[in-house]
């Protein structure tokens, strides 16, 4: 099981897990126009990761602790400190929440070429991933470990957490695939939203060149491959991007 065979990687004591109840989607202020939507579509996606992730540490004899979804426009004040929509989605350890500025799906459809239900579903489940991740003590134990180590081998460990949360986002996609009747074409959007957002492909528009020892996210390659591996196999046991060299990531 997952718990099991991160525990023991890690070292971490998986026991610490403990119950939480029902967290729904918030928001920093009454929906604008448009917004109302992205509130109810970003509540369906954290409800089925909910389910997901609910019944895997279930049958790992474990309880999953839900994490929240924050909403909000321009600025927000999160456990991690002040963030804007410049830092896109992301997950704050501090009070288990996902934040999510309202616009960043239209940024996905101008400047990322990523769109979709699916991709959009996508960004928020590689957030959950983190929750996932820190659930299982995973994300104090990195920054541990980063913490003893070279700025090199810091960005190598931020690689393979991003790439596990976006394994991690492939099994939530294989889990809900049947019921949300997910096609081959709902695939390819998250496939190309994962590939945009690749270090090199962002590095290259950014820079014009590639420094690959200054990637935090992993390559478009890295990405799409370790989400297909989630959503192909539906398996988190196969998330294990902390195994083996960097090089065969």
């Amino acid at each position: 099981m997952l718990l099991a065979l991160l525990g023991l990687f890690f070292g971490v004591d998986t026991s610490v897990l403990t119950g939480g109840d029902q967290a729904p989607v918030s928001q920093s202020a009454p929906a604008q126009p448009g917004q109302d939507e992205v509130y109810d579509f970003a509540d369906r996606i954290m409800t089925s990761s909910n389910q997901v992730w609910g019944g895997i540490f279930q049958q790992s004899g474990q309880t999953y602790n839900q994490p929240r979804m924050f909403l909000f426009s321009g600025a927000t004040n999160s456990g991690c400190g002040r963030a804007t929509s410049a830092v896109g989605p992301f997950y704050c350890p501090a009070d288990s929440t996902v934040y999510l500025d309202t616009s960043f799906f239209d940024q996905m459809d101008r400047q990322l070429g990523g769109g979709g239900d699916f991709a959009y579903s996508y960004v928020i489940a590689h957030e959950v991933g983190h929750h996932v991740q820190n659930e299982l003590g995973l994300s104090e134990q990195v920054q541990r470990k980063q913490q003893q180590v070279s700025e090199a081998e810091s960005n190598s460990l931020s690689v393979r957490v991003e790439l596990q949360a976006d394994c991690f986002a492939g099994v939530w996609g294989n889990h809900v695939s049947s019921l949300a009747n997910i096609t081959e074409e709902d695939v390819r959007e998250a496939v190309n939203t994962a590939a945009a957002i690749g270090d090199d492909h962002l590095q290259e528009q950014a820079r014009g060149y590639v420094q690959p020892d200054s990637f935090t996210h992993g390559s478009s390659d890295q990405r799409v491959r370790w989400f297909m591996r989630g959503f192909t196999t539906g398996n988190p046991n196969q998330c294990d991007t902390f195994k083996g060299s960097y090089s065969q990531l």
